[in-house]
């Protein structure tokens, strides 16, 4: 049998990349033969994790029924959100915290889905039940994506037992969370020699939404106007693209909060959504961090 490919969601961010590791790594402890993969380059945020440990990033596939039959997905479920054959291959697994949509299976499979800010704190249980050990360069790379996606724990998606999951970790890890974090969160902020595409693609997902068809990209900076400073040129590149509507979030990570730029129609189920007026098809929207909790089911209700 050919490996088992473990793989995030497309545009992957620092969970997709690690939870892949992570989970590949328990997998072969298993006795699976496992292999990490990734569906696009790693973000300098993940760089500066995988460097800062000594791992080496996951090789990037576009497709994978050409040298597997079974995969497994961590972070993501929804198959527009994956690799683009993954109805030719056998799902055997999903490891996930997001909503469960436009996903299914001809055969059965393990699902686990968790209500809590990171794919790893799920995975760090996983390690618990069957008593493996978690090696040091691996327990900081999960450290790493809790901290990424709970915003070093100011995300509303953070829940006790992501801090607690990450303490763990950080100290098999050997790292000191505050400091550590924010020289992690900062690496994935420097946006100046970014392109508008570079911004809309570092971290953007696609979801289908009553009837449109909906992409809601997110970009974290401890300066907006670094990113609003290419606004003609995202609007563009937004228009562009084949989508009802196309949301920009841009989120300061310092402040907690976001603004976001939005094209698209119907315009109005944006302001509605976040009881906001867009102007200059932008809007301030104070404490909202967290695409998935803050952003995604709003405008599914405005949208339905």
């Amino acid at each position: 049998m050919s490996n088992v490919l473990i793989f995030g969601h497309l545009n992957p961010d620092t969970d997709a990349i690690t939870s892949a590791i992570s989970f590949a790594y328990l997998q072969k402890q298993l006795g699976v033969e496992a292999e990490a993969v990734a569906l696009g380059n790693v973000s300098e945020e993940t760089a500066f994790v995988l460097n800062y440990f000594n791992v080496a990033a996951p090789r990037v596939v576009e497709t994978v029924a050409n040298e597997t039959n079974q995969v497994m997905l961590v972070d993501h479920n929804e198959f527009q959100q994956s690799v683009s054959d993954i109805r030719e291959v056998e799902v055997l697994a999903v490891v996930d915290h997001h909503r469960i949509a436009n996903f299914e299976t001809a055969n059965p499979l393990y699902y686990r889905a968790e209500p809590v800010g990171c794919t790893n704190t799920i995975i760090l249980k996983m390690y618990k039940e069957h008593q493996i050990t978690i090696p040091k360069e691996i327990a900081g790379l999960m450290a790493s994506a809790i901290i990424s996606d709970s915003l070093l724990f100011k995300s509303p998606t953070c829940t006790q037992e992501d801090i607690a999951a990450a303490k763990e970790l950080a100290t098999i890890a050997e790292i000191d969370l505050e400091t550590y974090g924010l020289d992690l969160l900062k690496a994935g902020t420097n946006l100046a020699d970014k392109s508008a595409a570079d911004l809309l693609n570092m971290d953007a997902k696609s979801f289908p939404m009553g009837d449109k068809n909906v992409r809601i990209a997110q970009v974290n900076t401890v300066d907006i106007n670094d990113v609003f400073i290419k606004q003609p040129d995202l609007e563009a590149a937004m228009k562009k693209e084949d989508f009802d509507l196309f949301i920009l979030v841009v989120t300061n990570i310092l402040d907690s909060d976001s603004v976001i730029l939005a094209v698209g129609e119907p315009i109005s189920a944006v302001e509605k959504a976040f009881n906001v007026t867009l102007e200059n098809n932008k809007a301030l929207l104070k404490g909202v961090v967290s695409r998935k909790k803050q952003v995604v089911p709003q405008l599914t209700e405005a949208l339905s």
